[in-house]
């Protein structure tokens, strides 16, 4: 067994992993990281990349169906679901690289391609390896949460770490789990022909602001999917090609099934107990400073039991660095921290929704509201459907929400904005090229100042005062 000392030793080469890798390396930190499955994790390989890609497919089928108001003909795209796969696993190939062992070994960090197992404080056993290190980052992710449905170890199904290797067309999908992961692949489906029924316990996107989340919910009703709201799956029978999901709210049957209900962290191999390294369901357990009660153990992203984005784990991953390699106490923060849901039209949101804020400030809340249909950029692609809402409090914002078109895009400069403490004023004083659906943040930005300025009878008494007096 080989023994091995080093700086830092990073379990999981998942995005923040490979971030905290990368940086610590090049800084001249001696570094040593762990993989026992897919350099790249689940993001590379199982989620955010190969779901926007199948997403890409299926708007491109969904782009042949509609386009009757501009002068074009609607056609039934011809679709070969395998070949829409193909694109899948193309587009994983051209960003792999990147989160690959040679170029993290030629970065200068040391890859084993073991699974990492705590053997004390500091110590963690890795196939033939045992690794001493100073300080030690749990990076390792989660994996799909497989519900303790009656019948469902007796019937195949899918989750999204086998969905992509799917080469045959469902003819019906069943999806339990009306979130993110759920709805973009519903809609994903639809638009590739498939057949889809969404099965859900309580709310389809039950997470967003309820308003916005219904614009969604009502396009992909538009398109075919059948959500069943309140139906708690009881039991799943049958057999490949013809399964039945008895709920609450009747009887289901269809080709193919989707377990897409949540996510568990991946920390059963660790034995996190020998490091003394509190944990529970939701992951390991951390301070503001993503320090586990193990002082010399951080985890960052899925598996610390916060908000599952990837890129959660890269802003974490930067302040990991401020910590070990420079001694820096680094606090992390989420009132910054955006996310998206990538159905069309899709679904953004950074700090508090209207609801959290209402509850939180009451009357010092002010709700600025402006629609896509006023946007003109928006008309000429007849994108108009979508709302975006700013909530404010002493003119800054404190939480953004936005349906419709780019989103995930506009979404970004109230990051900024609340990142930094920026105020309305400041984002009505940008420029957006005209016409682009980037002026929806400026828009936003004057509908919040519109009533101050334009109902208001001393700012209307003062103009006249002025025009009196002007040469």
């Amino acid at each position: 067994m080989g023994a091995i000392k080093t700086d830092l030793l990073v379990i999981g080469a998942g995005s923040g992993g490979l971030s905290v890798a990368a940086g610590a390396a090049q800084m001249g930190a001696d570094v040593t990281l762990l993989e026992g499955h897919k350099m790249g994790g689940d993001c590379l390989n199982y989620g955010c990349v190969p779901s926007k890609a199948l997403l890409a497919a299926g708007q491109a089928a969904h782009a042949m169906t509609t386009g009757a108001a501009m002068g074009i003909t609607p056609v039934a795209p011809q679709v070969d679901y395998a070949a829409a796969k193909d694109h899948v696993a193309r587009v994983i190939a051209q960003i792999a690289p990147v989160d690959s062992q040679e170029r993290f070994e030629a970065l200068g960090v040391r890859v084993i391609r073991e699974f990492g197992r705590f053997t004390g404080p500091r110590s963690v056993q890795a196939g033939t390896h045992e690794i001493t290190a100073r300080r030690i980052v749990i990076a390792t992710g989660s994996s799909p949460l497989v519900p303790p449905i009656p019948g469902l170890d007796r019937v195949p199904y899918l989750t999204n770490e086998t969905l992509f290797d799917l080469r045959e067309k469902p003819d019906h999908l069943l999806i339990i789990g009306g979130g993110p992961i759920g709805m973009e692949m519903a809609q994903a489906h639809v638009r590739l022909g498939c057949k889809v029924t969404v099965i859900e316990a309580a709310k389809a996107l039950g997470k967003d602001d309820p308003e916005l989340a219904m614009i969604a919910i009502d396009a992909l009703r538009g398109e075919g999917v059948d959500i069943v709201e309140g139906a708690k799956a009881l039991a799943v029978s049958g057999a490949a090609g013809a399964i039945s999901v008895e709920t609450s709210a009747g009887v289901f049957a269809g080709s193919h099934l989707l377990i897409a209900v949540g996510r568990r962290p991946n920390i059963e191999k660790l034995n996190l107990d020998a490091a003394g390294i509190t944990h529970n369901h939701r992951g390991i357990v951390v301070d503001h400073r993503l320090r586990s009660s193990n002082r010399k153990v951080y985890a960052i992203g899925d598996v610390a039991g916060g908000l599952q984005f990837t890129h959660v784990a890269g802003y974490q991953a930067g302040l990991i660095i401020r910590e070990v390699l420079f001694g820096l106490p680094a606090k992390a923060r989420t009132a910054h921290i955006p996310w998206a849901t990538y159905t069309d039209p899709e679904i953004a949101h950074v700090g508090l929704t209207e609801h959290e804020a209402r509850q939180r400030y009451g009357v010092k809340l002010e709700v600025a509201r402006f629609d896509y249909r006023h946007n003109d950029r928006a008309i000429a692609t007849d994108q108009t459907r979508g709302l975006i809402k700013v909530m404010v409090v002493n003119g800054r914002p404190v939480g953004a929400s936005i349906v419709g078109h780019q989103a995930g895009e506009l979404i970004a400069t109230w990051s900024l904005a609340i990142a930094n403490g920026v105020k309305m004023s400041g984002i009505s004083a940008m420029i957006a090229p005209y016409p682009t659906i980037a002026e929806l943040n400026k828009r936003a930005a004057g509908a919040y100042f519109s009533p101050k300025l334009f109902d208001n009878l001393k700012v209307k008494r003062v103009v006249r005062l002025v025009q009196r007096w002007l040469p």
